[in-house]
Parts: C-alpha cells; structure tokens; sequence
C-alpha cells in the first residue's frame, strides 16, 4: 500500500495543473463511457445484488446497491454538471497590496490525496473521482464490500478514459487493500494521504474519526428532525412531512423524527396518521402521542436511531423551545425544518438549531450537493471544520498565498 500512495502522491502535479478546459473535455468522456458501458456495468452489479440478497442485508442497502440504466444515466448526468461547473481551481479568494508594497493573493488550490471511505452506493465511485478530477485532487476510493463488483467497473471504465487521455490510471483509484486492515494501515499514512472523508456507518466513522493520524471531515449519521409549529399550514406541513420520511427512507436526509406543537396535536395528529399509514411507515410515538392515535409506544434509543427505512418516532412538545432542546439532544448535525407561518419562530428557529443545513417549510431530503448546485458531492458533511452541509468541488480546494515583490526586504 505505501508503494501504492507514494505513486498518488507523485501525480499529484499532474493533475493539480492540467488546464481547465481538459479536464472539462475528459469529465464528458468519463460520462459517454459510463453510458456506452451500461451492459457492463450492470452485469457487474447484479453480482452485487445477489450476493447482498444471499447474505440478507437490510432492504434499505440493497435499494442503495441497486443500478438500472436510469441511475446509471444519472451518475453519467452528474460526471457532464460537474464538467459545467466553473473552475474551483486558481480562484482568487481575496487579493490585497500590504504596506511594504508587496501584492498578495489568496488562490485556491487541490487538497492533494483524498481518500474516500464509503458503503453501498456504486454511484459515489463515479461522483467522488469525478469531483476530485475537477478540482485537481488525486481520489483514492475505498468502497464497501457489498458493491466490491460495481465499484470495480466503475472505476475500470473512468481509468480507460484516464489511459486514452494519456494521463495515470492512478489520479482515480481503488485503495488496493480493501480489508479492514487496509483500512487501519491507509488512516495512518500521513506522508502520502491529505484528507480522509469517511461516510457510512456510525461505527466506521467513530473508528476512524479516533485513529487517524490525517485529518478527516465526517460525513456522520442523520438524525433529521421535523418541527411542525402551531402556526403552520396544516396541509402544507404534512405533505413536507410525508416527503421528508417515505420519499426514499435510506438516505441520511430522511427524517427520523416528527415533533408537533402539542397546540394543534389533535387537529394534525389524525390525518398524519392516515397519510403515514397509506404510505406503509411503521410509526413509533411518545405517551401524549398514544393518547391520540395508535402507534407502537416508543424507547429513549429510539430518538438516537438512523433507521434508514420507513419507521418514524413522533413528539409531541410544548412550544418552540422544547422542540429546539430535544434536536439539541438527539440531532446529529445535518439537517432540520420546521413547518410553519410565523416568521418571528421560523427566524428564531434557524438561529437557534445548530446543523449543516436548516429549513423553513421544505423538506429535509433537499439536502443533496445536486440539487444545491454542486453537480454532485463527496457526501453531506457534519464537521463544522473544514467543509460542511454538501461537499462539492470547492470544499476539495484549500488555499495559499502568492506574493509578488519588487526587491522588498525586511526591516
């Protein structure tokens, strides 16, 4: 493996430096490939599928698994909107002539070596080398197991674009020693590896978060919670409600939470719970709950699950504050809304709710680097250092100054 990063590593003046325009003109090969290649591609994944159904994995990973020839037009969609997107690349962040009359830049410029640790969704080999070809950072890609067969032919087809191109295979890889071992040894290898970015399980990410010896940005669990205020639409806030849990319930900006305002909790209560129950949502309530419809009574763990899959806890509070205080407790930083047409509470809301991404009046599940406008991202981070919320292009750049002199000294 260290033969293997040290190799990275030496490449990263190859396409730290490669013009805009080229890398622009590769990414939209990299997308026709993965179009061209759908037979592959998807032979490959159906390995993947059956070995996941085999093996009884959770319906909410093999659902992430899974490819069709839609998704994989979307993954090759993503690869020409991060082509569009402007240069992240030698931007001036700020420029500025000091008293001595030297003239300085702040320039953005590639991290270096990223390296991408990540579970199930085959489509993130195809963002993440994507996005770290854009803005001039070498990928190292570590997938799950479960889509070991996807991941290979994804990454295979990207590196015969690469080759054709006259560029190393290497500027996007699969880290060579998948096992956790691998893992273990990649986390400490600070000489060759700038940045780890780990997404997936909670216990992944408290792993490597405690042992490496790189900086990481986590792209942690989410506990999204939904607050539907006493002053809401009441129609309104269960449509965002209904799309917040049961619009595709195994992604991390699905809702696991819905707080209402206990004011109108036996008004909303009823019709949540038909409209829950015609979308097939296991509905798990506190005491005051259970007092209005009937639901599966709930467990103090229960608020602290990513359950990734149609369940959904309910609570009921008592004004704004105690909504805020239980997100304060179980949110895990990503993203939280509330529901309703008091613009003093939503304000108040939004300032007082310590998360990535918060909303009024919208659905948690717009947490998504696409529809931000990244053209795809690494993952939603909940680190508040060095990126946070969606990571796109320019959250794989940092910076450094360039200073222009004319003979200056100092005294």
């Amino acid at each position: 493996m260290e033969q293997f990063l040290k190799t990275a590593k030496k490449l990263m003046p190859t396409i730290a430096t490669l013009p805009s325009k080229e890398k622009n003109r590769i990414l939209r090969e990299m997308a026709n490939a993965l179009r061209e290649n759908k037979a592959r591609i998807l032979k490959e994944n159906t390995k993947d599928v059956e070995r996941a159904k085999e093996q009884n994995l959770q319906e909410s990973m093999i659902e992430r698994l899974w490819l069709d020839e839609k998704r994989i037009d979307a993954m090759a969609t993503s690869l020409q909107e991060i082509a569009a997107l402007k240069e992240p690349v030698g931007r001036v962040l700020e420029g500025w002539v000091n008293d001595d009359g030297l003239r300085i830049e702040k320039v953005s410029v590639p991290i270096g070596v990223v390296a991408v640790i990540y579970e199930s969704r085959p489509n993130v080999t195809s963002d993440v080398g994507g996005l770290c070809f854009k803005s001039g950072n070498i990928a190292i890609l570590k997938g799950g197991k479960e889509a070991e067969y996807s991941n290979q032919i994804i990454a295979t087809i990207l590196q015969e674009v690469l080759l054709k191109n006259n560029l190393p295979k290497e500027i996007i890889s699969l880290l060579p020693d998948s096992s956790r071992e691998g893992v273990a040894k990649l986390i400490t290898m600070d000489a060759y590896v700038d940045l780890i970015v780990p997404r997936g399980g909670e216990a992944l990410i408290s792993y490597i978060s405690k042992n490496s010896s790189i900086p990481v940005v986590k792209h942690d669990k989410g506990l999204c919670h939904t607050y539907i205020h006493e002053d809401a639409c009441i129609d309104s806030a269960i449509k965002i409600a209904i799309n917040a849990k049961c619009q595709r319930p195994g992604v991390c900006n699905a809702m696991e939470t819905l707080i209402v305002d206990k004011n109108i909790a036996k008004t909303i209560m009823p019709k949540l719970y038909e409209s829950f129950r015609a979308n097939g949502t296991l509905l798990k309530g506190d005491k005051e709950t259970l007092e209005i419809i009937p639901v599966a009574p709930i467990s103090y763990e229960d608020y602290d699950t990513e359950y990734l899959a149609n369940i959904l806890n309910l609570k009921i509070v008592d004004g704004v504050d105690e909504a805020i205080e239980h997100i304060r407790e179980f949110g895990s930083g990503h993203s939280e809304a509330i529901a309703t047409e008091n613009y003093t509470v939503a304000e108040y809301f939004l300032d007082q709710i310590d998360a990535a991404c918060v909303y009024i009046n919208a659905s948690t599940r717009f947490t998504d680097g696409s529809v931000f406008g990244f053209g795809a991202e690494v993952g939603i981070s909940t680190n508040k250092l060095h990126a946070r919320g969606p990571m796109g292009i320019n959250e794989l750049t940092t910076y450094k100054f360039k200073i222009y002199g004319s003979g200056q000294i100092r005294s």
